[in-house]
């Protein structure tokens, strides 16, 4: 009876194996966006640092979702090795760039596995990750909207200081 239970309500290899994929991915955005803020922190965009340290954090929630939607669905959640994130920039635009680069990378990588689970018909891991789709497009337009600040206001000091400010009221209010 148990090993009935396990086939019915298993994930199957290639799809685990994709979600682990995904599970390091989040780790790595985690420590990533620690490695943002603190560098942000260290040249004074305070708001820009809490943005990152927020990100951080959320990235992390996405890891532990997926790490626990494996396990529930009779997989193995691997806890991933990371490398040590990138910690110097050579400007707050770059910061926010880079950003963007990681967010699209993350929703080609969710859309490779929401067509991976057509493909085996698991719609239950289908559904699941609806909710990251959803995630991705906001995080990718929150993104553009700051990169669009600096389009409009370039990055002088007196610009940099207006972005940062701004950074606080995108993060507080979403991408608007």
């Amino acid at each position: 009876m148990k090993d009935l239970m396990r086939q019915r309500v298993g994930v199957q290899e290639n799809i685990m194996s994709l979600l682990n994929k995904q599970i390091k991915m989040e780790a790595q955005a985690s420590a990533t966006y620690l490695a943002m803020a603190a560098w942000c922190e260290q040249n004074s965009f305070d708001n820009s640092a809490a943005f990152f340290y927020a990100q951080s954090n959320e990235e992390r929630d996405h890891m532990l979702k997926i790490f626990h939607y494996v396990s529930e669905v009779g997989g193995v959640a691997v806890s991933p090795e990371i490398s040590a994130p990138k910690s110097e920039y050579g400007s707050l635009r770059e910061v926010f760039e880079t950003t963007l680069e990681h967010e699209i990378a993350v929703t080609e990588s969710i859309h490779q596995i929401v067509g991976a689970c057509r493909k085996a018909n698991d719609y239950a891991a289908e559904n699941f990750l609806q909710w990251f789709v959803k995630e991705q497009v906001e995080e990718e337009l929150t993104v553009k909207r700051i990169l669009d600040y600096f389009e409009m206001l370039g990055e002088e000091p007196m610009a940099l200081l207006m972005i940062d400010e701004r950074v606080a009221k995108v993060s507080a209010n979403g991408a608007y």
